[in-house]
Parts: structure tokens; sequence; C-alpha cells
């Protein structure tokens, strides 16, 4: 009797996948992420990352991190309630919280295990979770493993929210929402959402990660954009973005952040972040406030990238530094990011399931160091890209 093979499901999985233009593999970089990188040998710019201020090649970060390098080695050594914690990742601590007009704050290992844990800490059985159907995945597993019932609405709709929440009646409750949405780059209606979580006396949630050094005047955030300090609480955001680090963090009250210290698994089971990486995250958050032009210079880059976008025919607009180019066909997609990539362009095709099927993208990132020159040249590349798809073949990438 023939034995089955026990890794069919793994193949039959991808090959569905490469038919459907959904298999992913990675692009290895050696450079910095910056406006320009080094792939293959070849100078590309950059038009996918998160680093939005370009940050993670900074010269004084590095020298930050180089000097907590020498001073306290490599790694952690175990988590953050042993013996996981330095002086460095109590600094960070206390500089975001200062940033962000808190009391305290906690850094997790990412973005991704600080949602993952919140949720599920500050949501238990007899709760209800009110979440965005289009906030990020980190949100959604947060919602999957907390014990309290999840409740969808509809987009960045406050209207769909309270009418969800009247119908559940829930005495116990919480809303969470991106604050700037990571695939199509638009912000949170932060006013209609505060409103109606007081109104009903619910925690309100926002994940910052896309908003940190990207909106609002200095940079603070959503709060900062909308001129609402101090009106969420809970905010949460990330490290690995516009401050070029890495890991997660949340802020808030004393007692919120005391209680999740001492009940976030994520948190308490991790072995914590090396302190070379909080070293460089503090001097990232310290930099942000020494200079808020950077965060000008970026709306202005994003605004004249748009202007380029439209002169070439293709609509496209953000309040954010994403500015998402609407594809559709999945292939399509796939042919122009080759096509780009082939002509000097790092610039991701976002599909399924990261947006709905047929949804396919490209994700564009601006960085408040890219030229003027070089967003108008992308911008022409790209269109001349989306024209060339429509007939050409697939382009091997390189």
């Amino acid at each position: 009797m023939s034995r089955q093979d026990k890794w069919a499901f793994m193949k039959e999985d991808l090959e569905k996948r490469r038919q459907r233009e959904l298999y992913r593999t990675m692009k290895v970089l050696d450079s910095s992420q910056s406006t320009h990188v080094l792939y293959h040998g070849k100078r590309l710019l950059m038009l996918a990352s998160n680093a939005y201020l370009d940050f993670c090649n900074d010269p004084r970060i590095k020298a930050a991190a180089g000097k907590a390098l020498e001073g306290y080695g490599t790694g952690s050594g175990g988590s953050r309630l042993t013996t996981g914690t330095t002086r460095l990742h109590t600094e960070l601590e206390a500089a975001l919280a200062r940033f962000k007009g808190r009391e305290a704050s906690l850094v997790f290992n990412s973005g991704f295990a600080a949602n993952s844990g919140i949720l599920p800490a500050v949501c238990r059985k007899g709760s209800v979770i009110f979440s965005d159907e289009l906030n990020h995945a980190s949100i959604i597993d947060g919602c999957r493993m907390a014990g309290a019932e999840t409740v969808i609405y509809r987009h960045n709709d406050m209207a769909d929210l309270e009418r969800r929440i009247r119908e559940k009646g829930c005495p116990m409750g919480l809303v969470v929402s991106d604050g700037v949405f990571s695939m199509d780059g638009d912000i949170v209606d932060l006013p209609g959402l505060v409103r109606v979580t007081q109104k009903y006396n619910l925690l309100s949630m926002i994940d910052e990660a896309h908003a940190t050094g990207v909106i609002g005047k200095t940079g603070k955030g959503t709060e900062e954009y909308f001129h609402m300090q101090g009106k969420v609480d809970i905010l949460m955001g990330t490290l690995s973005k516009a401050l070029g680090a890495e890991g997660g963090y949340v802020c808030g009250s004393e007692l919120l952040i005391s209680y999740l210290r001492n009940t976030t698994r994520s948190f308490i089971f991790s072995t914590s972040l090396s302190p070379v990486t909080m070293a460089a995250a503090a001097r990232a958050v310290r930099l942000l406030e020494e200079e808020p032009q950077r965060v000008s210079r970026l709306r202005e880059n994003v605004n004249w990238f748009c202007q380029c976008l439209s002169e070439q025919g293709i609509a496209a607009e953000s309040p954010s530094a994403i500015v998402p180019i609407r594809i559709g066909e999945e292939a399509k997609a796939l042919r122009v990011s080759e096509r780009l990539l082939k002509q000097g362009y790092f610039l991701s095709a976002i599909r399924y399931p990261t947006v709905k099927k047929g949804g396919a993208m490209l994700r564009a990132a601006i960085m408040a160091t890219h030229t003027k020159e070089e967003l108008a040249g992308a911008a022409q590349a790209i269109a001349e890209a989306i024209r060339a798809a429509e007939t050409q073949p697939k382009i091997d990438a390189l």
C-alpha cells in the first residue's frame, strides 16, 4: 500500500498560489533602508519603504546605536520582567510617553506583538470589540485571541459603528481602529470615533503605526492631526516605520500600563529587544522633536508626487505618506512592478489577501528625503509601466 505524501497539501497550496499570481518571494537588499537601495548590485529608487523620515541610515541615530552596542552588548538576555530591561528601555518608554502626551508607555517586541497582546488583555468574556473592517492583520489576530465577541463595522463609518453598538447594548467594550490605514493611507475619523466611544462609555484604541512621524504638525500622529490631544484611551504604535528602529509600544495612563505590564502575554513571555534598538529608537524620537520640519517636507513630497501622477493621468491623493495606485488584476500589478524594477524603481505589488481579490495595487510610500526630480521621474515611469502592462507579457524580475 502506497503511503500518502504528508507534504502534499503544502505543495498543492503553493501551486494554486502560483497559478493565481499570489505566490510570494523576497527581494534581498544589500544596503540600508533609504531613498536608494542596492539590489543585485543595481541602485534603485526606493518607493515601498515605511521608513518615511529616512531615519534608518541617519548618522546620529547610528551613533546612538553604536554607543549602546559598546556599553550594553548585542542582546537583552531575557524577558523584560526577568533580566531583559535596561536603563535604555525605560528611557525610551519615558520619551514615548512624553512625545505622545501620556503618563506612561510600554515597549513590545513588535507592533504585531503589541496589538495581539493588548486586545486579549483588555477585552475579556462579556466584552465586545468593535473593529474597522480594514484594520491591520495584527488587530484582527488580537481580536481573535481575545475572549470577547468581535463586531466588524464598515470602514471609517461612524454611523454604522454607532448602530452596531446600539444593537449589542454592551456594558463593556472597546472600539479599535488604525490611525492611518496601511494600504489606502486614509485617516480614521477620530472626532467621530471619540464621540461614539464617550457616548457609550467604551474604551478607544488607535494604532498609530503609520501616523507617528507622518501626520500632525509635528508628527505626533492622529490626535495632533485633529487637535484632540489626550482624547484616546489606548495609543499603540511602532518604532519600525517613521522612527526607523524596531518594536512596538503602547501609551496611556499609569493604570493602563501597569495593568498591561502584568497581564499581556506577548510582553511577559518574550525576550526583550536589544538595548541597541532601544537607543536607536530613543534618539529617533528626540530627532523628530528637534526637527519637526521633516514632517512638513514629507507632506510636501506626498502632495508633489500625487500632482505628478495626476498629470500622468493616474488618480492619486493621500493625507498620509502612503499613496495607493489602483491596478486591479494581480497579474497586471506584478507586470507593472517588475517593469519598474527593471527601470530602477522599487515599488511592490500588493495583492490578496493583503487587499481584496481583484483589488491589487502599487503601494507607494514616500520619504521626506525624496527629491522632486526623483518623484516626477517615478510618476512618469509608473504611468508608462501601467500602459505597457495592458499589452505586454510578464517580464522576468531581476
